[in-house]
């Protein structure tokens, strides 16, 4: 018997099915080859049978390359009637863009949105609307150009993850590079996330690896930011918890007009 809230075992669904080329097959196994260390944070299986969508937790990351990303989703599609499967995997540093991975391959998004329920919590509305703005991603607006987590897996300091992406939209023409700060308690019971804004990548390393400043926020939509979250802005720095001791940097590509290639490197909650 499971113990209470002890974490239950992805369901693929996929007895009686093979995978359509010996390729799929290698690369599912490879996907999910540490599976018992994986958290279920939300699943869906459509009716028709032909689909599954998986957000997991992957709790073997932090005994992996330094900065790995924690979060894995799977968008697993079966031929029902040749008994076959197919599958797409991915990475992510943070929840909200799994969750708009997901969604992009057909999940309804009611059922992605949320938290674990014995994870940590939001600890604020701006937090709670710079997610929903990464969920939705609307057009690609955000193109993720690097992220590091940085686990410690200590009860002293809390966790850190740094996402950084190339804002397309026009209102962030004059400082395009935003970085998406996520910090989690010691306790983990909370976690902040803050949108800081620069003009290249080089300027947000520099910030990354010096913290001398308070992370330069990115203005706010007009009308989109409540009194507590405005206020949540003004008072929000990034400094203590053990964090401002020159973290391995997010390792930007190279500046220029438009977004560089990706270089992915890899958190928890």
């Amino acid at each position: 018997m499971a113990r209470p809230h002890e974490p239950s075992a992805p369901e693929y669904r996929l007895d009686g099915f093979q995978a359509a080329t010996e390729q799929i097959e290698d690369g599912f196994s490879s996907v999910t080859l540490s599976d018992d260390l994986f958290v279920p944070f939300s699943e869906h299986h459509s009716a028709d049978g032909r689909d599954s969508h998986l957000l997991l937790y992957d709790r073997s990351a932090i005994w992996d390359i330094p900065g790995m990303a924690e979060y894995v989703t799977l968008h697993i599609t079966r031929d029902v009637e040749q008994r076959t499967f197919d599958f797409a995997s991915e990475r992510h540093p943070v929840v909200p863009l799994a969750q708009n991975w997901l969604i992009r391959r057909g999940c309804p998004p009611e059922v992605v949105r949320g938290s674990h329920p014995h994870g940590p919590r939001p600890a604020d509305g701006l937090t709670a609307r710079l997610e929903d703005l990464l969920r939705a991603n609307s057009d690609n607006r955000y193109e993720v150009l690097d992220h590091y987590t940085d686990n410690p897996c200590s009860f002293d300091v809390g966790v850190e993850v740094r996402t950084l992406v190339y804002d397309s939209h026009p209102d962030s023409a004059d400082a395009p590079y935003r970085l998406f700060l996520e910090e989690t308690t010691k306790d983990m019971r909370s976690y902040t996330l803050r949108e800081g804004a620069f003009t290249s990548a080089e300027e947000a390393d520099t910030w990354i690896m010096e913290r001398d400043s308070p992370l330069p926020l990115a203005p706010a939509p007009p009308g989109s930011v409540s009194r507590r979250a405005a206020a949540a802005r003004a008072r929000s720095t990034v400094t203590g918890n053990g964090l401002a001791v020159a973290p391995a940097p997010v390792s930007p590509p190279q500046s220029g007009t438009g977004p560089a290639p990706t270089h992915s490197r890899g958190r928890a909650r």
